[in-house]
C-alpha cells in the first residue's frame, strides 16, 4: 500500500508535489471524451523563492504591471503583511498525451479536436487543480492564493497581470523557444500553473541563464521547423508575430471549432506539436 504524504510525515516540498500528483490522477483530469482519457500526462513540478530577484525583472521583460508573488499574495491577504521572503511560488507543468500531440502533429492548417478540448477541458482541470492546491493549503493553515483566479487579475492580447509561462521559467521548468512557447524536460506541447505559498520551499535551481537556452534556433542550429508549422506565417526568424497568431486564433475559433467539435474555445497548437520540441528538450532524451 502507498503511505500518503502529509505536511506531518514529510518535507513540505513532497507533501506539495505529492498533492499536485495525486489530483492528477484523479477522475477531474479527462478530455470529457467517450472513450474517458486524461487531458495530461504526469505532472513537473517547480519552485522559486518568492523574493527572487527575477520576478521584479518580469515588470520589464512582460510588463509595468506584471505581479510579483509578493504583490500577488497582498492583494489575497492585505492583512497579512507577509514578506516576499516568506512566500514560495509552486509552478507546475501538465503535458498534453501522446494521442493528442500525434493528432496535433498530423495537422497541418487546423487544430485536432483532442488539442482543442486540452485547450478548454484542460485548462478546466488545471482551474481546478489551482483551487484544490489553495483548498489543501487552507485546510493545512498555509495562506495560498492562485493569482490568475484574483479578481483583479487581467489579460491582453499580449501581457498579463501573471504569465505562467514566466512564472514556470523562474522555478526552473524551461525556457523559450522562437515561437515563444516554453520548452520543457517534458517539452513545449503543455499548459503551465501556478500558486504562491506562504511556506518556505527549497527554489528548484535554475539549469540555464539564457532565457532561449533549450532552443536549437538560439543555439545557431537554424531549426525553425516551429516556422515552418505555422499556417500564417505568425513565426519567423525575428520572432512571434502575436497580432497575426491571435487573428488566426479568432478566426479558427469562429469558423472552425465552434461550428465543427460544438464547443467554444480558440486553439491552434501546431508549433508545439511535430516539432523537436515537442517532447523534450531538443538533444536530450524524452522526459
Amino acid at each position: 500500500m502507498r503511505m500518503e504524504v502529509t505536511p506531518e510525515s514529510a518535507d513540505p516540498a513532497a507533501w506539495v508535489a505529492d498533492t499536485i500528483a495525486r489530483f492528477c490522477r484523479s477522475a477531474q483530469n479527462n478530455l470529457g471524451l467517450p472513450q474517458d482519457e486524461p487531458a495530461f500526462a504526469a505532472p513537473l513540478i517547480g519552485f522559486a523563492a518568492g523574493d527572487d530577484p527575477l520576478f521584479g525583472e518580469f515588470k520589464q521583460h512582460v510588463g509595468a504591471s506584471h505581479w510579483t508573488p509578493g504583490e500577488a499574495f497582498a492583494l489575497a491577504f492585505p492583512e497579512l503583511a507577509a514578506v516576499a521572503g516568506e512566500l514560495s511560488v509552486i509552478s507546475w507543468i501538465l503535458p498534453h498525451t501522446q494521442q493528442t500531440k500525434r493528432d496535433n502533429g498530423e495537422e497541418t492548417s487546423l487544430p485536432a479536436e483532442r488539442w482543442a478540448r486540452a485547450k478548454l477541458v484542460g485548462e478546466q482541470f488545471n482551474v481546478a487543480l489551482r483551487e484544490h492546491l489553495v483548498a489543501t493549503f487552507d485546510e493545512a493553515g498555509i495562506a495560498a492564493v492562485a493569482p490568475t483566479r484574483l479578481p483583479q487579475y487581467w489579460t491582453e492580447e499580449v501581457t498579463s497581470s501573471w504569465s505562467e509561462r514566466h512564472i514556470a521559467y523562474a522555478a526552473g521548468l524551461g525556457t523559450f523557444g522562437l515561437c515563444d512557447g516554453l520548452i520543457t524536460p517534458l517539452g513545449k506541447a503543455m499548459r503551465c500553473g501556478s500558486v504562491v505559498a506562504r511556506l518556505a520551499l527549497a527554489a528548484t535551481p535554475r539549469l540555464y541563464s539564457d532565457h532561449h537556452a533549450y532552443c536549437d534556433f538560439f543555439a545557431g542550429k537554424r531549426c525553425a521547423v516551429c516556422a515552418e508549422r505555422c499556417p500564417v506565417g505568425a513565426i519567423s526568424e525575428r520572432g512571434h508575430d502575436k497580432a497575426r497568431c491571435l487573428a488566426y486564433l479568432a478566426q479558427v475559433r469562429r469558423e472552425f471549432i465552434e461550428s465543427q467539435f460544438g464547443f467554444p474555445t480558440d486553439a491552434c497548437g501546431l508549433c508545439q506539436t511535430n516539432v523537436p520540441c515537442e517532447s523534450r528538450i531538443p538533444g536530450r532524451r524524452q522526459g
